[in-house]
């Protein structure tokens, strides 16, 4: 049963970071809507989805419960209403990026994004950095300041969507709520703001074609998937093993950006990018036994975190 259960969580958590690595494809196709009223569908069908999900596998009175919880608790309102307008500026971030030819950026952002996560918890959560994880953020920080400087522009695309989704991924560790009742009652926030937005940009989108009009309702369904897979997948596996796969989105997107939509990448930034992967190559075996072996031998004074436990 352990070994099903793995099974599974492997085939889950995969299905999750390649769906969201394959979803340029699904923005592409509609890239003559508007990215504000792509954005608009796609929260109002996502709460739509969400709530019937809810309602069909009967825990409407454990979201009406989880939801007065949340009411009474100031500081988790605030926090959930943050992290609902955080997940929409990524989310109009996304969408935009992709239709307007920045697929290969998207892909840097969500590369630098766990690496961000490791700099946000260390400034709120107080979380102490590993010397393995400074020299990860270190070689990440070279990668980024080579584009910049090579460029003359910051990318602003990538830092914008790592560190929203990290900051998303913050406030959602400090209301511990689950993907489904928290997707739900997200969307929920901002769904009157979507509807308002949608009634007065009017059904223009909806008579451009059939196929327009069911990718934009369908649109729902590709962000509550993947989310419903992840949180299906990551229960069954290591900790470890879903850091590893996470790898697989990014690697799509920017394997779409180079060679499907023809996006510019050039020797400056394959030098970055080299930079930023053995960034997450030390990152993610940061923990392993060779690795914290190495450490202990390199800062005899600094105690891994294993010797901790």
């Amino acid at each position: 049963m352990a070994e099903r259960d793995y099974k599974l969580g492997i085939f889950y958590t995969l299905s999750a970071y390649t769906l969201w690595g394959v979803l340029p494809l699904y923005w592409k196709v509609i890239q003559d809507v508007p990215a504000g009223e792509i954005l608009a569908h796609r929260i109002v069908w996502s709460f739509l989805l969400m709530l019937a999900i809810v309602l069909v596998t009967r825990n409407g009175k454990e979201l009406l419960q989880e939801t007065k919880a949340l009411l009474k608790n100031k500081k988790k309102t605030i926090g959930i209403t943050l992290a609902s307008l955080t997940i929409s500026v990524n989310w109009l971030t996304y969408i935009w990026a992709v239709n307007a030819d920045h697929v290969v950026e998207v892909s840097l952002g969500y590369y630098i994004n766990p690496l961000i996560s490791i700099v946000l918890g260390m400034l709120v959560l107080k979380e102490k950095l590993s010397p393995w994880q400074v020299v990860s953020f270190v070689l990440a920080g070279i990668g980024v300041a080579n584009l910049i400087f090579q460029f003359h522009q910051v990318p602003w695309v990538a830092l914008l969507l790592a560190f929203s989704f990290g900051t998303y991924g913050l406030l959602k560790k400090q209301i511990q709520l689950s993907s489904m009742f928290g997707l739900t009652i997200e969307t929920l926030i901002v769904t009157p703001i979507a509807l308002l937005y949608l009634v007065q940009s009017g059904p223009a989108s909806f008579t451009i074609s059939t196929v327009v009009t069911a990718l934009l309702i369908g649109a729902g369904v590709m962000t509550a998937i993947p989310l419903l897979f992840f949180a299906s997948g990551a229960r069954r596996i290591p900790l470890s093993m879903v850091g590893f796969l996470q790898y697989i989105a990014p690697t799509l997107m920017l394997l779409l950006g180079v060679f499907l939509y023809k996006e510019p990448f050039t020797e400056t930034h394959l030098v970055s990018f080299l930079f930023i992967w053995s960034a997450l190559i030390i990152y993610s075996l940061s923990r392993t036994k060779a690795f914290i072996y190495i450490e202990q031998k390199l800062f005899p004074r600094q105690k891994s975190a294993e010797q901790n436990i």
